[in-house]
């Protein structure tokens, strides 16, 4: 019995280790997996869609599906950046050749400040157009030779992201070719009864599927209404601050209230009284009822989760895991909550969530070979 417990022992620890060797050799390339996980819940209907359609032709199915992820959501994105840089450069040129409105109108600013915020600017000479207009020059020169020096980092980044990139592609295909098996045997794996494992992964897929979908579309929105009214008003760079504001509504409640209110403030303060008026009413009325309808009816309802708690594990998993971190938050926290509620018994076998019938049968198939 001694020798038997033995064994059973030293088989748990090897298959600790050779697991921790596992997703350490993963750990590279966790950002793609996760992608493509997410991409295949996201889009698995349309690809059983098309499937129907092939008459069963799965593999050519999952192919075609991949291209259609690439037409409209990679290649848009691939458009906006280009944009992007295109305006930025824009703005760096301005700054390097004075022709930028923006000095002239800071120091139109400080001249509505208090004694004592003036001489403090005085003492760090930003008290006049022409000190602030070499600041800013002097800023985008240092900032030039920092890209140019740092031009071998680039390259290399950009090679490791189209690497990456591949990587999330390639996985992408088969995870909407042979998802259902693979989720099977995980779960088969699994030493957990059969409700408790369909509920989590239920879980799993309509979080992620709930928080890709909703943030993508708030932030698209934000971005694109932020930049409208920006343009409006007469701001420079409304590309680049649209970006900003669609990457910032990542975050729940403040979002892209991080530019527009300084915003805001500035335009007062330089007597751009109706500018100033439109923004903050553009932003409140408009764009607050866009965070406040779209948000709660694109995450919150599949998420299940509140306000705050989304709040919260957003900031979180972002501080951690980076621009993955505003997906693997709320999840965490929506799986977090399940466990629990299945541990105390608040949900069971007859209220918890299940996983589509068609997904489980097909699932028992054997992965095909053949396109």
């Amino acid at each position: 019995m001694r020798l038997k417990g033995l064994t059973k022992f030293f088989f748990i620890l090897i298959l600790f280790i050779v697991t921790l060797a596992f997703f350490n050799i993963l750990s590279p390339w966790y950002s793609a997996i996760l992608w493509a996980a997410i991409l295949a819940v996201i889009f698995y209907p349309l690809k059983n869609k098309l499937r129907t359609r092939l008459a069963g032709r799965n593999g050519l199915a999952s192919v075609l599906t991949v291209g259609i992820i690439c037409l409209i959501v990679f290649t848009p994105l691939a458009v906006i950046l280009s944009s992007l840089a295109f305006e930025i450069n824009l703005v760096y040129s301005k700054l390097q050749h004075n022709d930028t409105q923006f000095p002239a109108v800071i120091a139109s600013l400080i001249n509505h400040l208090p004694q004592w915020a003036r001489h403090l600017l005085a003492e760090h000479n930003l008290d006049s157009a022409e000190q602030i207009q070499r600041q800013l020059s002097s800023v985008a020169l240092k900032g030039g030779q920092y890209l140019a020096g740092s031009a071998f980092l680039i390259g290399k980044g950009t090679f490791g992201f189209t690497i990456s990139f591949g990587v999330m592609l390639y996985l992408l295909f088969f995870l909407l070719k042979d998802g259902p098996w693979l989720v099977r045997v995980i779960m088969e794996s699994l030493p957990l009864s059969g409700f408790v494992k369909r509920h989590l992964f239920a879980k799993f897929a309509a979080v992620a599927r709930a928080t890709v979908k909703g943030t993508a579309v708030v932030a698209l929105v934000q971005g694109v209404l932020g930049g409208i009214a920006f343009y409006i008003v007469g701001i420079d760079g409304s590309i680049l601050w649209g970006a900003m504001m669609a990457f910032l509504s990542l975050v729940p409640a403040v979002g892209s209230a991080i530019i527009w209110v300084p915003a805001a403030v500035f335009l007062f303060a330089t007597q751009q009284l109706w500018q100033g008026g439109f923004i903050v009413g553009f932003f409140i009325i408009i764009v607050g009822l866009v965070d406040n309808i779209l948000r709660p009816l694109l995450v919150g309802k599949d998420t299940r989760l509140p306000d705050y708690l989304v709040l919260i594990t957003t900031l979180g998993g972002m501080e951690i895991y980076g621009i993955n971190g505003f997906v693997i938050g709320p999840l965490i926290a929506a799986l977090f909550i399940a466990c629990w509620n299945l541990l105390s018994g608040r949900d069971h076998e007859g209220n918890t969530d299940e996983i589509n019938e068609a997904f489980i049968e097909e699932g028992k198939k054997t992965p095909d070979v053949e396109c």
